[in-house]
């Protein structure tokens, strides 16, 4: 019994620290800056993006929770021609609204 349970607790620690996000092949060049560095930058929209943030009843970190949200916000960038995001407010819950801006040209 305590085998099982030792199991089923390393596994979803294991869990909760994966990273399931893969960014798409171009999305690697948009850039996650702050809101003073896109003010002379074209908004494009605005995208809202959201990973689990708890597996299995356990809470996964939160900084691999936020960079996951970064990485979903570059796809859905990249995808519009965004070359950079702004976080509007920090991740709650797993969730997290960006801005997409074009500060370069292609």
């Amino acid at each position: 019994m305590k085998i099982h349970l030792l199991a089923a607790t390393s596994a979803a620690l294991i869990l909760a620290s994966c990273t399931w996000v893969k960014l798409e092949r171009g999305a690697e060049g948009v850039r996650l800056v702050e809101r003073s560095q896109a003010l002379n930058c074209e908004r494009l929209g605005t995208t809202t993006t959201s990973v689990r943030s708890r597996v299995a009843g356990v809470e996964r970190d939160p900084d691999k929770v936020a960079a996951e949200l970064a990485d979903l916000a570059r796809n859905s960038a990249w995808d519009i021609n965004g070359d950079t995001i702004v976080a509007d407010g920090p991740p709650r819950d797993g969730e997290q609204r960006f801005i997409i801006y074009r500060c370069r040209s292609r």
